[in-house]
């Protein structure tokens, strides 16, 4: 089996993206099992890996992405491809990525199926008990992230509301709130916690809200219901507001209205981590400049489709031990036959052959 890692391209004009779609580890790796790997040169570079540690895991470094591509069976990606790289893909091949097909350019879905493309969309590879392997890590690392972000965000130079999270004595802390209680909502939580801040987190099921309760009884935590009411009540006092819905493979319903918006404080922060499949706050958006940190309404935006690529060399190596148990099945039985054996895999394709499962189409 032969597998191309080209270098990813920004998703948009001044959005940088730093990823890639395998670390030397998975090199490493993959060759055990006889595998062959081609990676762009520079690939690697902005998350730290080089051509050379590269090739000293056993792989070989091509000159141009058009070869990465035209040399693989499977192509490894972080995100779907960009539209100069739709002439580099060849019929019949397959590949794997954050695909999003819910908000991809229709033009892409049409070479999927002129092209015959298999596509593996990393956020729906789903588990029998219905928990998703490749999104969780990714998610626990975005919800840590998140507080890095926020914490920024707030300080003065950038017009925030200047308060520090944590607060200190004799000054209460920043007030966050947290829609989604998942594995992204739930990092963000307890490490927003965990330094201090009061936290509202707020979801539809039950379930969800006992267990981060439980996670989170030492720690300043209050579990609510994603009521119209309870929303509207909440985002009024929000320094920090964190978007973190997810509905795999569809787009992410809108919890928080414009109207809502204008009811939060000056300098105020929202991160909306749900921005790849549209948003969940009606004024997230994901500007063709790449203009991802702007206000409305004198609240701050930050709607980046990519943001763990700011930490790149993390995110790489997240990716790459998440991804490498399915690759290892491909590379010994080949794409057919793992998906085949693998039931997570099989949940995993947006399109076989150029054929887009129905509950997909955009």
């Amino acid at each position: 089996m032969i597998f191309g890692v080209p270098k990813e391209l920004p998703p948009f004009k001044d959005t940088p993206e730093y990823r890639v779609g395998l670390s030397p580890m998975g090199v490493q790796e993959l060759l055990l099992f006889d595998a062959k790997v081609y990676i762009e040169t520079k690939a690697g570079e902005e998350a730290g890996f080089s051509d050379r540690d590269y090739e000293k895991a056993g792989g070989t470094i091509v000159y141009s992405k058009e070869e990465a591509y035209r040399r693989a069976d499977v192509v490894l990606k972080v995100r779907r491809p960009q539209q100069e790289e739709y002439s580099y893909i060849k019929d019949g091949q397959i590949i794997m990525g954050f695909i999003h097909l819910v908000t991809a350019r229709k033009e892409f879905c049409q070479i999927v199926k002129e092209k015959k493309i298999t596509l593996v969309g990393y956020e729906i590879v789903q588990k029998d008990d219905g928990r998703l392997p490749i999104v969780i890590p990714m998610s626990e690392m975005a919800g840590k992230l998140s507080v890095q972000l926020a914490a920024k965000l707030l300080e003065s130079p950038g017009g925030g509301r200047g308060i520090l999270l944590g607060g200190v004595p004799g000054i209460p802390p920043a007030e966050v709130v947290i829609l989604g209680a998942g594995t992204l909502g739930c990092n963000a939580a307890k490490t927003f916690a965990g330094i201090g801040a009061n936290v509202y987190v707020m979801d539809i099921i039950r379930d969800k809200l006992d267990d981060l309760a439980c996670h989170t009884a030492h720690l300043k935590v209050t579990t609510m219901f994603a009521t119209k009411h309870n929303i509207e009540k909440l985002v009024k006092f929000a320094d920090v507001l964190i978007g973190a819905v997810l509905i795999p493979g569809k787009r992410s319903p809108i919890l928080v209205t414009k109207e809502m918006v204008k009811t939060m404080r000056k300098g105020s922060v929202i991160v909306d981590f749900s921005i790849d499949q549209g948003g969940c706050i009606e004024t997230s958006k994901i500007s063709p400049s790449g203009k991802f940190i702007y206000r409305v309404d004198d609240v701050i935006h930050f709607c980046m489709p990519n943001a763990t690529t700011l930490v790149a060399r993390t995110a790489t190596h997240v990716l790459t031990s998440s991804i490498f148990p399915y690759l290892r099945i491909i590379a010994e039985s080949g794409f057919e036959e793992a998906v085949k054996k693998n039931s997570d895999l099989n949940r995993g394709i947006y399109a076989e052959k150029g054929k887009i499962r129905q509950e997909y189409l955009p």
